[in-house]
């Protein structure tokens, strides 16, 4: 899958006695780009049935996903993952669905995606400034470039504004997921989640916040999605750290800075495909 392909998004995806659908559906065909901007779990269910069951299998075992973390402290747990890993499993895990694992997991992974692609081990030791851990590569420097556009993408246009930090360059992505009750989800019961990196074009630093349970409010039009209540955190979070760690605030509107994460973003109207620039 590359940035210049795409998946029809029209209508939802009848799995056995499965409907997947988007929450904000856009109804039409969306670019790679627009999938990871409006958290279409359609495309995502698509691209991930490209990649192959297999494939993808083998890309989260890659990055640490189906195994206890590595960090120093017996009482990380460990994830929860499908016994049998079906086509099915392939299609909700993309969007969000079926796989549970801690938030150091994920921040972890997020690292790796955005760091230039090598997956460093967590760890709550301190070490001597620029002292890292051995890491290993899990996606190319190219690939971990796109991925930090696309999480530029999600802050500036999609469903992450609410994480924007002024002079602080913030790119994530927004996690909402029913939780899982006696086996079944819940519904209106939700583990909402942000994960950003800043300053995006050059990563130093990942924060995450994932709220449980969270409820919608008159300032949140009554939504308690992650773009809603969680990257409203990871926000005052990072205008706060970035000071304290000495960090100058950078002009988002510098032209290396904006010719760097520009993403192409290809749309199909009545068949032929069109390009708009961010």
């Amino acid at each position: 899958v590359t940035m210049a392909d795409g998946y029809d998004a029209t209508h939802p995806i009848l799995v056995s006695r499965f409907v997947i659908r988007d929450s904000h559906a856009k109804a039409r065909w969306l670019s790679v780009p627009e999938i990871f901007m409006y958290s279409s779990n359609i495309g995502a269910a698509k691209m991930a049935l490209d990649v192959g069951v297999q494939g993808h299998h083998d890309f989260l075992a890659k990055l640490g996903m189906l195994s206890r973390s590595p960090v120093e402290l017996p009482e990380t747990g460990q994830p929860l993952v499908p016994s049998r890993w079906r086509e099915i499993n392939t299609m909700t895990i993309a969007f969000g669905h079926g796989l549970s694992v801690s938030p150091l997991h994920m921040a972890s992974g997020v690292a790796a995606m955005v760091n230039g692609g090598i997956l460093y081990p967590p760890t709550v030791l301190a070490r001597a400034p620029g002292e890292r851990g051995v890491g290993r590569r899990v996606i190319s420097e190219a690939t971990s470039l796109e991925m930090r556009r696309l999480m530029r993408l999600v802050v500036e246009h999609g469903t992450g504004k609410k994480a924007d930090v002024p002079g602080y360059m913030v790119g994530g992505k927004t996690g909402t997921a029913e939780k899982v009750v006696d086996g079944g989800y819940k519904h209106k019961a939700m583990l909402s989640s942000f994960v950003g990196a800043f300053p995006i074009h050059d990563p130093k630093y990942v924060v995450m916040a994932m709220l449980d349970e969270p409820h919608g409010s008159a300032e949140t039009r009554g939504e308690a999605t992650g773009g809603w209540v969680a990257a409203p955190v990871v926000s005052r979070m990072i205008a706060r750290l970035g000071p304290i760690l000495g960090m100058a605030p950078i002009g988002s509107d510098r032209d290396d800075i904006r010719q760097a994460m520009r993403v192409n973003i290809g749309r199909k109207t009545d068949g032929v495909k069109h390009l708009a620039s961010y």
